[in-house]
């Protein structure tokens, strides 16, 4: 049924009613089915909607004894009306789920024999369904496509899905293609609302009405009306509202989204609104900075979280568009959250900046290098090296800027990992002198890079009154951060005020998303716990500081654990696996930072002898690193079990 006044009619022609005198047929209808226990199914209803909401209500007005179950994409608008969304198949359980399983049966209509229960086809099984959101037209149309091709080709083609998805001529016009499926909908919706709909495509991973506005592309943004389309959209069935995080979260279904992205496009309006959504992340920075430095920190961990694919994508478009100053401001911010929560990607974002030969003087270019310097973490020494020496030859530069809260005190980290802490003590040094340290980052790096270069007692007067300056700026961070290098002072000369410290630095950071400082803290407790106090706390922290650095792939800095705990096991009479584990673990880093495995490996020759130890330690060399990660956790256990 398409036309609306057409509407009684079909129902009263299925329900077998004829059109009473002086009655319309609606009326009809509704005085027939008065008294009556019936359940009505209506199915269909989103192009009809006003006419089948008039049938519907005057139906429920003569009888109370009448229930209408009807299917929409967009609700009724009647009063009591229930609402009852019917979300996408469920992927999240992989080859188990309901998406695959449906995908399955409908193969095996083309294809008598496929099976996706494991391997490489399961794989793209699962992919192929989740990248189609689950939709079961989509899943069925993709199905009947292995007749001709693999999963593999199928899921390798989905970018072009409205290409590839098309099925039997003989299926209803909106079932035959993908595309056609989309349409429907999009067609149902007014010219506001398709505009609106068709800018938000820029989006990756959903966004808020802030964010809408900002792309919405009026002249001036104009929350309430953005608000009416995003409510219309919704209850179209265009946009899902995710509000469990206490703030309203839109997203679309990704084939909604490409199909808005091609309209779009198609309207000539891509390159404006992908400038917007840039410009929009970039003009967010300062509100999230100053959030950052606040004892609310830790949602600024979880909006990077959130909003990390929008963030890429914004820095993309301006990078590729060559808008430096809004590429250069998402790709430092970002690298700094990204840095504190162990999520580097936003770090290369600064090198690709640096490298591109667009490092002239503008006045960010001294945060660029910072963050730049920090490439370490991923594995990128060489570059990290390169990045902190230009940062600290341009210090004092007018024209590229100043590093926010003092930030650039931490570029020195890189030189640690080539062992050479003095460098990274003299910067901070330099720092301090010029009294550019509002958060005392250059005087806690300081007392790091001091004792870790043997100054023990420039540390230890650094270290007095440390955690009372930190603690004035009321960042967890640098509070964190402060108690980290206090304790790392402390180690020798004052072992239990060192405990003290750094686990008071670890609930801190835990409780704040300060991943990188807990990882740091969680690697001196450990040291400090296998030394004076309690090992299987000990164990518990090296645990937690090697599965940090592994998920997070910072590979310089996970040796550090490691020698830790190859140290613990060699004191455990655990010689073969701590000879496995100092292979691994040994490196400038942790023969500067953590001397005593060098002291381990001196025994481990004596006891094992010189060629078993250089066989094991060879094994350790070789071995990947979620190979010594699975053997790091086995030994641990063993260990931990040991000391019952």
């Amino acid at each position: 049924v398409t036309d609306p006044e057409a509407v009684p009619d079909a129902v009263a022609s299925v329900l077998g009613i004829t059109q009473q005198a002086g009655m319309s047929v609606r009326e009809s209808v509704a005085a027939a089915l008065e008294g009556r226990v019936r359940l009505l199914v209506v199915d269909n209803c989103e192009h009809v909607l006003d006419a089948a909401a008039d049938l519907v209500e005057a139906i429920l007005t003569r009888s109370d004894t009448v229930r209408v179950l009807a299917t929409s994409r967009e609700g009724l608008g009647l009063t009591d009306e229930q609402l009852w969304p019917v979300p996408p198949l469920d992927v999240g359980a992989g080859v188990d789920s309901a998406a695959v399983t449906l995908f399955v049966e409908r193969a095996r209509n083309v294809s008598p024999r496929f099976e996706a229960a494991a391997g490489d086809q399961a794989a793209a099984v699962v992919e192929i369904c989740r990248r189609l959101d689950g939709i079961p037209l989509g899943l069925e149309l993709a199905a009947s496509r292995l007749a001709s091709m693999t999963a593999g080709e199928i899921r390798d083609r989905l970018d072009q899905r409205f290409r590839l998805l098309v099925g039997s001529r003989r299926a209803l016009g909106r079932h035959q293609t993908l595309r056609h499926a989309v349409q429907w909908s999009y067609d149902l919706l007014d010219d506001a609302e398709k505009a609106l709909l068709d800018r938000c495509s820029v989006f990756v991973g959903g966004f808020d009405l802030e964010s809408a506005c900002a792309v919405a592309g009026f002249g001036e943004p104009d929350e309430f009306a953005v608000l009416d389309l995003l409510d219309a959209l919704v209850r179209k069935s265009l946009l899902a509202a995710d509000r469990s995080a206490g703030k309203t979260r839109f997203s679309m279904l990704e084939t909604i989204r490409q199909f808005a992205e091609d309209k779009l496009a198609d309207r000539g309006e891509a390159a404006d609104a992908r400038t917007a959504h840039a410009r929009h992340f970039a003009r967010l920075e300062a509100g999230i900075l100053a959030l950052w430095d606040s004892p609310r920190q830790r949602e600024t961990y979880k909006w990077l979280n959130t909003e990390l694919a929008n963030l890429r994508s914004a820095f993309r478009w301006a990078a590729d568009e060559d808008d430096l100053e809004v590429a250069a401001t998402i790709a430092t911010y970002a690298a700094w959250l990204g840095y504190v929560a162990e999520n580097y990607e936003p770090i290369a974002w600064n090198e690709e900046l640096l490298d591109s030969g667009r490092a002239v003087a503008w006045p960010r270019l001294a945060f660029v290098y910072a963050l730049g310097s920090f490439s370490y973490l991923a594995g990128r020494i060489e570059a990290g090296i390169r990045h902190a020496d230009k940062a600290i030859r341009c210090d004092g530069d007018g024209d590229v800027g100043e590093v926010p809260f003092g930030l650039d005190a931490l570029i020195g980290g890189v030189y640690l990992v080539v062992g050479q802490p003095e460098r990274w003590a003299q910067w901070c040094r330099d720092r301090m002198t010029r009294g550019r340290d509002t958060h005392a980052f250059a005087r806690s790096s300081m007392v790091l890079a001091s004792t870790i270069a043997g100054l023990h007692d420039e540390a230890v007067a650094a270290a007095t009154g440390l955690i009372e300056a930190a603690e004035a700026t009321g960042n967890p961070y640098a509070l964190s951060y402060a108690l980290l290098a206090y304790g790392f002072a402390r180690r020798d000369s004052d072992p239990a005020s060192a405990l003290d410290a750094l686990g008071r630095g670890l609930y801190i950071a835990r409780d704040n998303g300060c991943r990188a400082n807990e990882s740091h803290l969680a690697v001196s407790l450990a040291r400090l716990e296998f030394e004076h106090g309690d090992p299987q706390a000990g164990l518990d922290h090296v645990g937690s500081a090697i599965r940090n650095y592994h998920n997070s792939g910072n590979l310089a800095v996970m040796r550090s654990p490691l020698a830790i705990l190859a140290t613990f096991l060699d004191r455990m009479g655990r010689y073969e696996a701590a000879a496995t584990i100092a292979g691994f673990a040994f490196s400038p880093l942790t023969a500067t930072a953590f001397p005593e495995i060098s002291t381990a490996i001196t025994h481990l020759r004596e006891v094992l002898g010189e060629r078993a130890y250089e066989s094991r330690a060879a094994a350790g060399v070789t071995m990947t690193v979620a190979a010594m990660a699975s053997y790091a956790y086995e030994q641990i256990d063993l260990a931990r079990a040991a000391l019952v």
